[in-house]
């Protein structure tokens, strides 16, 4: 039996809902590309001026920043070429952590193509890119060499995929994908070896990842950069207390869908609010079932307080930093 009338006319509506945004959506993409050309051009992977300039650009102001979601999905394209973006496993990120330390890794020649993919609902914007992979460990946001796979496919990666929702024309969800062409710069991969640590202190004392601490972001005489450090390490140790680093971490061990990582000052950064308002209301953390499960109070009070100071530090540093910009 076949689908009833009024299931027929709502599917009509709304594929007629998604090509009428196509204009927008072709748009954007025009918009969003040419502007990742021209910050994020093609360069030596391993050069970090031409990679801090991007992540300048792109952070504090963008048409790319303006065009994602609150909250957007990123990751590797599925291996499995017929696996919807509900079946493929991704990190949710604000647009300052996207915009920030991930976009950035990739360089941009402006050619685009548009798409709009029934099984979605949406569109899909291929961007031919390439991936910085020689670039100093500490430029990564986490060691994404953790995971041999990974690393492989965002050494090779030849495009970056922006899924636009046709209704808001926000990109709800990014990729990174190896097939179907050759990276726009050429680079011989590099083998790392991961040490189970997602932060770490150089041979100079430095904390590391160096791009995690807004490094080349803020200015180096941003008065809040201390306090940042000061309430992030307060916050982390409260995370840690209230088990939140059983679940926030890279390698995913609860194996989530949509997973949301806390594990360095910016990361956490971007997602300070959500964090506070799903302790708030006891949805953080999660038993060995994955059943919500309050905190003691003692606990709960300490990191609802230390996670205030930290908010309070990131919004100060920002408010500085668009106040210097400010014509």
């Amino acid at each position: 039996m076949g689908p009833g009338p009024f299931l027929v006319a709502a599917l009509l509506l709304a594929s007629q809902a998604a090509w009428s945004a196509k204009a927008d959506v072709d748009q954007l993409a025009a918009e969003v590309a040419g502007e990742l050309a021209r910050l994020c051009p093609p360069a030596a992977p391993e050069d970090r001026a031409a990679f801090d300039r991007c992540r300048q650009a792109l952070f504090f102001d963008s048409a790319l920043k303006r065009s994602l979601a609150p909250h957007a999905l990123w990751g590797r394209r599925n291996k499995n070429p017929d696996a919807s973006l509900k079946d493929t496993s991704l990190t949710q990120f604000a647009p300052d952590v996207l915009t920030g330390m991930y976009v950035p890794l990739f360089m941009f020649n402006g050619r685009y193509t548009v798409e709009y993919v029934e099984r979605e609902g949406l569109y899909r914007v291929r961007l031919e890119a390439a991936f910085r992979n020689r670039l100093a460990p500490g430029e990564f946001p986490y060691p994404f060499w953790h995971n041999d796979d990974k690393w492989n496919i965002y050494q090779n990666a030849a495009a970056v995929l922006l899924w636009v929702d046709p209704k808001t024309v926000r990109v709800k969800a990014g990729q990174f994908t190896e097939r179907g062409g050759k990276p726009i710069v050429e680079s011989q991969p590099v083998a790392r070896a991961f040490d189970g640590k997602w932060v770490w202190t150089d041979a100079a004392g430095r904390l590391q990842p160096q791009v995690t601490l807004f490094d080349g972001l803020f200015r180096a005489d941003n008065p809040y950069l201390p306090e940042l450090d000061k309430t992030y390490r307060r916050f982390a140790l409260r995370m840690r207390d209230g088990q939140c680093d059983s679940c926030h971490v890279p390698d995913n061990p609860h194996g989530m869908k949509r997973l949301v990582l806390l594990q360095t000052p910016a990361h956490a950064a971007g997602e300070i609010e959500r964090v506070m308002q799903a302790v708030r209301e006891d949805k953080m953390p999660l038993d060995d079932m994955g059943v919500e499960q309050p905190l003691e109070a003692k606990a709960k009070s300490a990191l609802l307080e230390s996670g205030a100071a930290f908010e309070a530090a990131v919004r100060g540093a920002k408010e500085w930093e668009a106040k210097r910009m400010a014509p």
